[in-house]
């Protein structure tokens, strides 16, 4: 599995995952991520700066704390009101503005950034909850207890076809929702469809999944919190229609499905109630979701209309070659040894010669190449020209040999 097609898939799941998980709960951003970055609004008058102090999470504001600003290199300080937030308006537009204050001995600091000529800007500042932390690092040292995990709300499936294969992958959000590490009364662990190939684990899995073939274990025991597994392998397709039949050991939160429309592709499920296409990445894209699926129950899926080349060439192509085979071997019997002399040796290259450009012309005929009148006509000279060699290497077995000795067939 490479990782351009992963890539690929990463590429559009951002955009497809509200569309997927209509009943899954919207997980907010972690608030150190957004710290110091500003962000332009246009609910503040113009050229207001507001500065909002908070301890690890929105719903614990900093009250009377200290917020240094610098304007244009020049000190202007302020203090948070009952809401966290700190304010001032900046002289001029494009004035150079930065935040800064310590909460706890941690400093804070926001990036210069230049001051809106109309409308304001907002950003955070945010402290490390010590404490939480500490109870987090508590919680994780405790020893694991018997417990249950969830496919969560990101959990997906995604489905990628081509003319051959279909690539499907399963991006798994093991989670545990308890406060102290869990182990699942029964392993976490399931096989892949039958017909998968070329399985692998992929960037971003925890190191805690294990890959034997199509065998797919994740040891526990499972910290609180999100535990990620990332699967891709290959399944066949035959006639433009794949089938899928998935069992997971963990109840599944929401179904959330993504398949990439090639062709006339459709996807149904008796486990999907809705599902639309969407645009995405220079592509289209079946977003489709359903509700609930219990362990052990499997996951079901047929995707049809899929593009494929018709099997009928390939049977008229491995036929003629296996006939052109057959007659070169009968033909060949009846044939003096190859120290016959130059004439038979230039025969027999010359027969292999032209068996290889029909193999090749068969070939490239079903993969729908070339001109089909010219494939025609070309394909009557070479069985011609092949007819009239053997015919030669058959006369060439009847002369008589250097010594006088009446030719025998081989």
């Amino acid at each position: 599995m490479g990782r351009g097609g992963w890539r690929s898939v990463a590429g559009v799941l951002a955009v497809l995952c509200l569309s997927t998980s209509g009943a899954a709960q919207f997980q907010m951003p972690d608030a150190k991520q957004m710290s110091g970055i500003p962000r332009p609004v246009n609910d503040l008058p113009d050229r207001t700066i507001s500065v909002r102090v908070i301890r690890g999470d929105m719903s614990n504001n900093i009250v009377n704390q200290p917020v240094e600003f610098t304007v244009d290199g020049q000190a202007q300080p302020a203090t948070t009101n009952a809401d966290g937030r700190a304010e001032i308006v900046a002289p001029a537009g494009g004035a150079v503005i930065k935040a800064a204050t310590t909460v706890d001995g941690e400093r804070l600091e926001s990036t210069e950034f230049p001051a809106p000529t109309s409308g304001g800007v907002r950003m955070l500042l945010v402290a490390t909850d010590k404490e939480k932390e500490a109870r987090a690092a508590a919680d994780a040292a405790a020893p694991a207890v018997t417990g249950m995990v969830v496919l969560a709300g990101e959990t997906r499936l995604v489905v990628e076809p081509d003319e051959e294969n279909v690539r499907v992958y399963y991006l798994l959000d093991i989670t545990n929702n308890a406060r102290t590490r869990v182990t699942p009364q029964a392993p976490f662990e399931f096989e892949l469809p039958a017909g998968a190939a070329g399985a692998a684990l992929m960037e971003g899995s925890s190191p805690q999944a294990l890959l034997n073939g199509t065998h797919v274990r994740v040891n526990g025991p499972f910290a609180p919190g999100a535990t990620f597994v990332q699967i891709g392998f290959i399944l066949p397709q035959k006639d433009g229609v794949v089938e899928i039949a998935q069992t997971f050991p963990a109840n599944m939160e929401h179904l959330g499905v993504i398949v990439q429309k090639v062709g006339d592709a459709r996807l149904t499920s008796p486990q999907i109630d809705r599902q639309q296409d969407m645009p995405a990445g220079g592509a289209v894209y079946i977003a489709a979701a359903g509700g609930a699926v219990t362990a052990g129950t499997p996951v079901q899926l047929t995707i049809t209309g899929l593009p494929h080349h018709s099997s009928t060439p390939r049977y008229v192509a491995l036929s003629l070659a296996f006939a052109v085979v057959v007659l070169g071997i009968w033909l060949g019997g009846r044939t003096t040894p190859a120290t016959a002399g130059g004439g038979r040796k230039q025969l027999v290259a010359r027969r292999e010669k032209l068996f290889q450009e029909l193999v090749r012309l068969e070939h490239d005929h079903r993969r729908g190449k070339g001109d089909p009148h010219r494939y025609q006509a070309r394909r009557e000279e070479l069985l011609s020209a092949l007819e009239h060699v053997y015919g030669a290497l058959e006369s060439e077995g009847t002369s008589p040999d250097p010594a006088g000795r009446p030719g025998v067939a081989a």
